[in-house]
């Protein structure tokens, strides 16, 4: 048994009865339940519809996601999640690369490593070569100044973890943006790379082994062994080229306004919806928030 959810955008609900309904009654499905009025509904269905593509990219072009994924396990134990453009709005090294004056050279490295155009490592290396010399209380000042959450994060955080989900945050970013990201949305965990200092000043270098994509994948593998459940109870969420490892092993991987190329390659893809997609792609309405 299938289930088929569309969303929109919580800030601007459109989603007009009639879509839904037309769906059901075209796919054969069973009653549609709306989890949220006007954002967000759902329907079980038997079989994949065969035009479901064409239908996403209709959907798509009138500002609604269209996701269809298996009814059962659809809610998971663990929420694994990038951190840079997915529970936050910003990427922190362009931010702090605009601090440091080199933010329109860093932002198109990062902007070509995230579609995958650049080998991630490599990229990362340079863009932290190019922030020597900073002062390192910067940092603060751009977590103080320039850090905004994604919408639906907290509700997001609050509700599954009301429900008995473990949280991980895997950043390739910084710990010194992560722990504090960390703290303020409620994760259980967090990991990300270090960047070196000395005498106050970032030193152009980050601490090895590089966190990228491989890592995430390990941090999947490393936690759900240790929580004794499987990388089907986890739902993933990230927007880069780097996230894919992850996404397309675990049992529910949502690209989240992702680049092109991770779009291409996963499993959900969440466009127009925020961070709360991922309680109604569980089944969790908006009553059930936390």
């Amino acid at each position: 048994m299938f289930v088929v959810t569309l969303l929109c955008d919580p800030s601007s609900p459109k989603l007009d009865a009639a879509l839904p309904a037309s769906l059901r009654n075209a796919w054969g499905g069973g009653d549609v339940i709306w989890l949220m009025p006007d954002v967000a509904a759902e329907f079980a269905l038997e079989t994949a519809p065969a035009n479901f593509d064409d239908v996403w990219k209709d959907c798509d072009a009138l500002g609604v996601d269209l996701v269809i994924q298996q009814m059962d396990g659809r809610r998971k134990k663990m929420l694994l999640a990038d951190m840079d453009s997915t529970m936050i709005q910003q990427e922190c090294i362009d931010e702090l690369a605009d601090e440091a004056g080199v933010g329109p050279r860093v932002a198109d490295i990062t902007a070509r490593a995230m579609n995958g155009e650049l080998d991630f490592e490599e990229a990362l290396k340079e863009r932290v070569g190019l922030l020597e010399g900073l002062d390192s209380a910067v940092i603060e000042t751009v977590l103080n100044t320039r850090i905004s959450y994604m919408p639906g994060g907290k509700e997001l955080l609050s509700t599954i973890k009301a429900n008995g989900a473990y949280t991980a945050l895997v950043s390739g970013g910084f710990t010194a943006f992560t722990a504090s990201v960390a703290k303020e949305l409620g994760f259980d965990e967090n990991r990300a790379n270090t960047l070196l200092e000395n005498n106050g000043k970032l030193t152009g270098k980050v601490g090895m082994p590089i966190l990228g994509r491989e890592a995430k994948v390990q941090a999947l593998e490393e936690i759900t062994a240790r929580l004794g459940i499987t990388e089907a109870e986890v739902i993933a969420v990230g927007d880069g080229a780097n996230d894919l490892g992850m996404l397309q092993r675990a049992g529910a991987g949502v690209a989240l306004h992702a680049k092109p190329t991770v779009q291409a390659q996963a499993k959900i893809r969440v466009n127009h919806g925020d961070l709360t997609a991922l309680l109604f792609l569980q089944g969790y309405a908006a009553s059930d928030f936390a």
